[in-house]
């Protein structure tokens, strides 16, 4: 839903990946990405993972045309990258549904399920059974 505050147009969107959250802001803009009050390039150190969180801006050719506020929380740095790029992904299609097929196509807009599996009770670890563990 694009939020209109004074002719600022905003559009939202929320990614998530394993244990991160994060709520992306796109306005119309130069390309300045900040996260959490910091630049890009100062947040994420990792030129890999800079790249992956700029993908769908790249994909869509809308890197100079939108500035990127990021608010995210919780996991570690590759999971906080997937789940900016899954919050730019969707914030993007609600600028424009034109976007989606391209952004569909390159996997962005599914989220990863992926996440870390809980410990069992009586088990050392997740997965390990009993009658192999050493007690």
């Amino acid at each position: 839903m694009a939020v209109k505050k004074s002719n600022l147009v905003q559009y939202h969107g929320v990614g998530r990946r394993k244990q991160s959250v994060a709520r992306v802001f796109l306005r119309s803009g130069t390309g300045k990405i900040e996260v959490n009050g910091k630049t890009l390039e100062q947040y994420v150190p990792s030129g890999i993972l800079q790249q992956v969180v700029k993908s769908p801006l790249e994909l869509t050719n809308t890197l100079d045309q939108f500035d990127v506020l990021i608010n995210v929380k919780g996991g570690g740095f590759t999971g906080q990258a997937g789940a900016m790029r899954h919050g730019i992904t969707r914030a993007l299609i609600e600028a424009s549904e034109d976007y989606r097929p391209a952004l569909k196509a390159a996997g962005f807009v599914t989220r990863d399920p992926r996440a870390k599996e809980r410990k069992k009770y009586g088990l050392k670890a997740a997965r390990r059974r009993p009658q192999y563990s050493k007690r």
